[in-house]
């Protein structure tokens, strides 16, 4: 498959809709059975492993916390299978609202094999370095030092 701009963004807008009905089997659905949904490190969620891991996960935040997402921004290459989106999640229940944005990569017959998010929050107190939890960023070529 040759994924598009359109392609890709539309999976993203259904995977999005997928979350908002709280439907994990739904929600799976739109990853590879390996995908893995990472987070910033010390934040109360660690990488989600697994395309059932990740629709149970958000379907318990729509149950539990009343949650809905909304997706803000797009910009897409297909030349390299990677999409960056800034999103908002409205945790309804609590009365909160979070920000922030999402890097994916996709599989060469498109579902999504990966999620990295990042927060529009402060950093954590005692942290030294602030990065996705259990992401190997000196395999992925990320620089390790200045």
């Amino acid at each position: 498959m040759d994924l598009s701009v359109d392609f890709m963004e539309r999976t993203i807008r259904a995977y999005f809709a997928a979350c908002n009905s709280g439907d994990a089997a739904r929600i799976a659905a739109c990853f590879t059975p390996e995908a893995v949904h990472y987070f910033p490190e010390g934040g109360p969620l660690r990488a989600m492993r697994g395309a059932a891991a990740i629709g149970q996960g958000w379907a318990r935040c729509v149950a539990e916390l009343g949650s809905q997402w909304t997706v803000d921004s797009f910009i897409g290459d297909p030349a390299t299978g990677r999409a960056v989106i800034e999103w908002t999640h409205f945790k309804r229940k609590p009365g909160l609202i979070l920000r922030g944005d999402e890097w994916y990569r996709f599989a060469p017959e498109g579902r999504i094999v990966e999620i990295r998010a990042y927060y529009a929050c402060p950093p954590h107190a005692g942290t030294a370095e602030h990065r996705l939890g259990e992401f190997d960023y000196g395999a992925r070529g990320y620089p390790l030092q200045p």
